[in-house]
């Protein structure tokens, strides 16, 4: 697998806005939690992303949108 060369300038990037960090630590990703079995329809596009992303990670990728949406809610509650 060729890794990928970023290029870096030294433009100036504007204004910055520092984001409070919500995610929670890799260890607090282990637990087991109830689930509840849904239908949900994904754009093909996303569903590539996951699944490329979970092969790099050696996961699944349900797993993954599962996590995601559990931190994204989390923030919420």
């Amino acid at each position: 697998m060729k890794k990928r060369k970023d290029k870096y300038t030294d433009e100036h990037i504007g204004k910055i806005k520092i984001v409070d960090d919500f995610l929670p630590k890799p260890k607090d990703l282990v637990l087991k939690l109830e689930t509840a079995k849904i239908t949900l329809s994904l754009t093909k596009s996303s569903i590539d992303f996951f699944k490329k992303e979970a092969a790099k990670h050696h996961t699944h990728y349900q797993t993954m949108i599962r996590a995601l949406i559990d931190q994204y809610t989390s923030h919420y509650i």
